[in-house]
């Protein structure tokens, strides 16, 4: 079994910053790809960053140049550095973990944490 938990999120200005974490504990062998994703009311959950064990990294487009994703592999734990925030940014984050138990491939999700933008 694997937990992942995100912290960070809350309340915060527009062109304010948070800073969100994810961690990953249980059965773990490795991972591979950390990522997080965003869901708003009434949209589609949308894919904002992604970061591999190499630390290639992948950003949709509403987020690039503001959001930066980073990864401590020691620690099984991915970040999310959100700049220049906008009312629009305004949604869960939910952390997402591709984990090998052994030989067995499985993607774990977290509760989620809400990040709120005010105009």
């Amino acid at each position: 079994q694997v937990q992942v938990t995100e912290s960070g999120g809350g309340f915060v200005q527009a062109g304010g910053s948070l800073k969100l974490s994810c961690a990953a504990s249980g059965s773990i062998f490795s991972i591979s790809a950390m990522a997080w994703h965003r869901h708003a009311p009434g949209k589609q959950r949308e894919l904002v960053a992604t970061c591999t064990s190499g630390g290639r990294t992948g950003y949709g487009n509403s987020v690039k140049g503001r959001f930066t994703i980073s990864r401590d592999n020691a620690k099984n734990t991915v970040y999310l550095q959100m700049n220049s925030l906008k009312p629009e940014d305004t949604a869960v984050y939910y952390c997402n973990a591709g984990v090998y138990s052994g030989r067995v491939y499985s993607d774990w999700w977290g509760q989620g944490t809400q990040v709120t933008v005010s105009s």
